[in-house]
Formats: C-alpha cells, sequence, structure tokens
C-alpha cells in the first residue's frame, strides 16, 4: 500500500495519498477525481552544511552513504 504524490488537474494542488491497486485518488482541497500521479523525487541527506543536499566529504573509513553497501553507489560515489 504505497502513498503516492498526485496533482489535481482541476485546481493544480499536489498531496499524497495512500493508494489501493490502480484507484484514482480525489483532490482533497476541490473533491475533483481528475488527478494525476506525479514522479516523486528521492530525498538524500549527507550531513553537509544546514540546509544543503551536496555530499560532504565522505569518511576515511571507505563509509559511504547509509543506502550503499561501499560499492558503486549512484547516490554518494562509493
Amino acid at each position: 500500500m504505497p502513498i503516492y504524490e498526485s496533482g489535481c488537474k482541476k485546481c493544480g494542488s499536489t498531496f499524497e495519498e495512500l493508494v489501493f491497486g490502480s484507484e484514482t485518488p480525489v483532490c482533497p482541497k476541490c473533491g475533483s477525481p481528475d488527478t494525476d500521479r506525479l514522479l516523486s523525487r528521492c530525498a538524500c541527506r549527507f550531513g553537509g552544511a544546514a540546509g544543503s543536499d551536496m555530499p560532504s566529504a565522505p569518511a576515511a573509513s571507505g563509509g559511504g552513504c547509509a543506502g550503499c553497501a561501499g560499492g558503486n553507489c549512484s547516490c554518494c560515489g562509493h
């Protein structure tokens, strides 16, 4: 039961909704059933400066980010 980000074609609002199967969510702002599923962006934080999503230098131990196994990660480069 994934939560999808959706956009309303009528009022332009975006919202997140728990969606079952292929059902189409209704806009909570205007009630329109004319909505589209949006592509959501993955978020990563690396411990850089506050408010920055740029990676800080990797640890000398060869660490990398929490999402990789330390081998050719597309997120942190390790």
